[in-house]
């Protein structure tokens, strides 16, 4: 049982892993701001989610754990909330490229591009 805990344990902490090297990846390479903030966020937030997982099974001890899920539980708690002022923001100083927008929820408005393809 230790062996199996052992490699599942590697296996969440490679994915976790993989997936901040991903979002990393992102930040570089995407265009605009909020592609990049969507970058930042989803595959970090779930790469933190498997790395705490990883050494949870890794490591096996109580208090460990419980460290690690008041660092899951606070990162959850503050990334949405820090992406949303960073967007908010952002599209108040005039950051935010429109022409890539199919719906602008913030004025209500709908950008007309009929050039985007699938939704």
């Amino acid at each position: 049982m230790t062996a199996f805990l052992d490699v599942t344990g590697a296996v969440l902490l490679l994915l976790g892993c993989l997936l901040s090297l991903v979002a990393g990846i992102g930040l570089v390479r995407f265009p605009d701001l909020l592609t990049r903030m969507h970058a930042a966020t989803k595959p970090q937030v779930l790469g933190l989610l498997l790395v705490a997982g990883g050494l949870a099974l890794v490591l096996r001890d109580v208090s460990t754990t419980l460290l690690l899920g008041l660092v899951v539980v606070a990162q959850l708690m503050t990334i949405p909330v820090a992406s949303h002022m960073v967007a908010r923001a952002s599209w108040r100083g005039g950051q935010v490229r429109h022409d890539l927008l199919s719906v602008d929820e913030l004025t209500g408005s709908p950008v007309l591009d009929e050039d985007r393809g699938a939704p």
